[in-house]
């Protein structure tokens, strides 16, 4: 089983960001724990500030991983182009966000992604990129 891991902008300041909202831990540090406790898979990753390579990568991976965690950060709210690269790939999508964007600024609450996400997973900090494998995994 592939598992592709993908996130936008500004988490690679993970662990330097806001920590308050975002933890002390970057994404870097986090992953091998994630490929520990997900042995059997094989988890790719990929982060860009850019939104066409996320697009890019979607596109890339929508056609042979098994499915996708997006963590589109502030395209969340503002890409309907990441939303229509992800209707139009096989791969089923898990939308992850590290915070609670439902309870932070109101233009966060709006996401052209959910709608087109198999779930979406919200405020569990780190552990929602674990959930959002198992999910996944679980429904393969």
């Amino acid at each position: 089983m592939k598992i592709a891991i993908i996130n936008g902008p500004n988490l690679n300041l993970l662990g330097k960001r806001e920590t308050g909202i975002y933890g002390t831990m970057s994404f870097e540090e986090f992953l091998p724990s994630l490929k520990k406790k997900f042995a059997h898979i094989t988890i790719s990753y990929f982060q860009s500030n850019i939104e066409g390579e996320l697009i890019t990568e979607l596109q890339r991976v929508g056609f042979e991983a098994d499915g996708i965690v997006l963590n589109p950060a502030g395209y969340t709210h503002t890409s309907v182009a990441i939303g229509d690269a992800i209707a139009g790939i096989k791969a089923p999508v898990v939308e992850v966000h590290i915070s609670n964007v439902h309870a932070r600024e109101d233009f966060r609450k709006l996401s052209h992604v959910s709608a087109k996400a198999a779930g979406s997973i919200f405020g569990l900090g780190l552990k929602g990129y674990e959930l959002a494998i198992e999910y996944l995994v679980s429904n393969k």
